[in-house]
């Protein structure tokens, strides 16, 4: 592989290149942690890429899983010797520091990530490196489609493949090729970590976010590519789901402070409604004024959950109605509340912007 200020050349698409090793020697790094219900679909999938297997590694940083994760991850990598399985202790426990203890031990020419319930469709790996190699592009991710468990699950599934439901995720339904200000996992040539620094390990959520602003703020450029296809297992419970949106929210705050313009007014919608029936609620039993702006606030949400529900229904089954409206009421209000806590949280950390290790050359 050959690069010119800091992007993929194409090298091995040249038909007098059509050995294996003429290929980029790829890295996927997987954090995971107690994934047994899932690591060895996932693995399975990795190993059923049309990648020439001596030109990939796998390295998985386990969070000290208590499960048995790792006996699964053992029995699989001794039964296919072909493909380099190893495991990287993950202390942390958490995505970030994960991804930077699998970065520091990676050989790849091109990095790519994949989670623990995360499942590539076989051309994948191929996909992003033919991408990074047309496009000179420093990330490039794909369209990630959900899997759901259980009817709420299944209502989940679907509300976060709508604007309503995630607004700013084009990954889960963009069905053309478009340059993007974040995408979902993907691929990177290893010349990004090596000049911008790896993963902020402070980000137990939205590491992806805070690094892909930090990659467009030094001028890289990212792209989505519905070609690159995965699947990934969504929250199936209520609890887990608003869990996930709430720490998403809440974490946002330290990425808007160390990139606040990057920042989208899409983004504000979920805090600006939940900060706005706070507010009213709190003072609707002193002022009638605020009680009906709470109504006004409320009523104007339910019916614009209500329709989108309806709308997201009419191809998801109109069984699905209820679980779909509860779904959108907690992607909004979880990240909404989950912001603002993350405001008063780190309300003087506004001139902080933290500091990223630097990924060394091999």
């Amino acid at each position: 592989m050959n690069y010119v200020d800091g992007h993929l050349i194409d090298s091995y698409h040249d038909e007098r290149q059509s050995s294996s090793t003429d290929r980029p020697f790829v890295s996927i790094i997987m954090p995971v942690r107690n994934e047994s219900r899932f690591i060895e679909e996932s693995l399975g999938a990795v190993l059923a890429q049309d990648y020439p297997s001596d030109r990939m590694e796998v390295l998985i940083a386990d969070g000290m899983s208590t499960d048995d994760t790792r006996e699964i991850i053992s029995r699989i990598a001794d039964a296919h010797p072909s493909l380099s399985i190893s495991i990287v202790d993950n202390p942390g426990r958490i995505a970030s520091t994960g991804l930077n203890a699998a970065l520091q031990e990676a050989r790849g020419d091109v990095i790519i990530r994949v989670d623990g319930h995360t499942f590539l469709e076989p051309d994948h790996v191929r996909q992003c490196i033919e991408a990074l190699a047309r496009s000179g592009a420093d990330h490039v991710g794909g369209r990630m489609e959900t899997v759901s468990e259980g009817p709420f699950g299944e209502a989940v599934s679907w509300a976060t493949g709508t604007g309503f439901g995630v607004g700013h995720g084009r990954f889960h339904y963009a069905d053309h090729e478009e340059w993007s200000d974040t995408v979902s996992m993907g691929a990177w040539p290893r010349q990004v970590f090596e000049r911008i620094g790896l993963f902020d390990e402070e980000q137990v959520r939205n590491q992806d976010d805070e690094f892909n602003y930090r990659l467009l703020e030094h001028g890289g450029k990212i792209l989505l590519c519905p070609s690159i296809k995965s699947r990934y297992y969504n929250r199936s419970t209520p609890r887990s789901l608003w869990r996930q949106y709430y720490q998403y929210g809440y974490w946002k705050i330290r990425v808007m402070q160390k990139h606040p313009l990057q920042m989208r007014p899409r983004q504000f919608a979920p805090p600006l409604l939940a900060a706005a029936l706070v507010v009213t609620a709190i003072l609707a039993p002193f002022f009638t004024l605020a009680a009906w702006g709470f109504c006004l606030v409320m009523g104007s949400y339910v019916v614009a959950n209500f329709m989108a529900s309806a709308l997201t229904a009419r191809l998801a089954g109109w069984h699905l109605t209820p679980r779909l409206s509860l779904a959108y009421g907690i992607l909004h209000f979880s990240y909404g509340l989950g912001f603002l806590v993350g405001l008063l949280r780190f309300w003087n950390r506004w001139h902080d912007r933290g500091e990223w290790a630097v990924l060394k050359q091999a």
